[in-house]
């Protein structure tokens, strides 16, 4: 006989993975994403936010900058949760929402990694609770 898990304690059970794959107090400086994620990230971001934000993330109207200074004065201290929920949540501007939350995470994996974040061994997950968990800090 087979004992099926009800799906919320599957859920609960991924939830906790992620959760523990950053664990708290983790920074960008630590590595978010992997390569592979990166590069999907700038496929996603070739297709969905270069027209606004630049191909180079540099900002355009008033679209702003996704790299360098102004980058990091707006994002310093924030969570990488936070920048996922922003994305997430309101881009593409003629769209928002329409992105799927595996594309968010490759979109912030993209990002981070342009603006000198290192990438991980572990892909950044989609769990809003474990990304908050790492904070956006000035790179090294």
């Amino acid at each position: 006989m087979t004992i099926k898990a009800p799906a919320f304690i599957l859920l609960t059970t991924a939830a906790l993975a992620a959760a523990t794959l950053y664990a708290q107090g983790s920074t960008t400086n630590d590595g978010v994403g992997t390569a592979e994620q990166v590069k999907r990230g700038s496929d996603t971001y070739a297709m969905a936010c270069a027209a606004c934000h630049d191909a180079q993330l540099a900002g355009s109207g008033t679209a702003p900058a996704l790299s360098g200074t102004d980058f990091s004065a707006n994002w310093k201290d924030e969570t990488v949760g936070s920048l996922f929920e922003r994305i997430r949540a309101t881009m593409p501007a003629d769209n928002p929402g329409s992105l799927k939350r595996e594309q968010v995470a490759d979109l912030v994996s993209f990002i981070l990694n342009f603006n000198k974040y290192p990438t991980s061994e572990k892909e950044l997950g989609t769990e809003s609770e474990a990304l908050k968990a790492i904070k956006i800090t000035a790179v090294k």
